[in-house]
């Protein structure tokens, strides 16, 4: 997770991608499943791919028999899968107990001296 900020976003997408680790994802699809604009999805990708959790490639397709423009497919590498799990585990972990604000573990009622 070196230089990745895992913020809610990132993991939403995250979230996406291991849904289907062996498909190919592209850009729209995830942003239709995250519920975030492109304007997010796609530095994110980025992101990820510069940070060698993603691969990504052009589909196999004629764009005019298709009708549309190739896709960039994206799919999570073997280890992006796992550092992707590990980053949803440990945000979950967090959420579930989160810090005080001054960033310490929460101390015992009545235990002080």
């Amino acid at each position: 997770m070196v230089g990745l900020q895992m913020t809610m976003p990132t993991l939403r997408v995250l979230r996406a991608l291991l849904a289907d680790v062996a498909g190919g994802h592209y850009g729209l699809e995830l942003c239709k499943v995250t519920g975030l604009a492109s304007g997010t999805v796609y530095p994110i990708l980025n992101r990820l791919e510069k940070a060698g959790w993603l691969d990504s490639s052009w589909e196999d397709a004629d764009p005019a028999k298709e009708g549309r423009p190739r896709r960039r497919l994206y799919k999570l590498s073997r280890s992006g899968a796992e550092e992707a799990r590990y980053a949803l585990a440990a945000a979950h972990q967090t959420l579930q107990y989160p810090l005080p604000a001054g960033g310490s573990a929460p101390q015992p009622e009545g235990g002080g001296a």
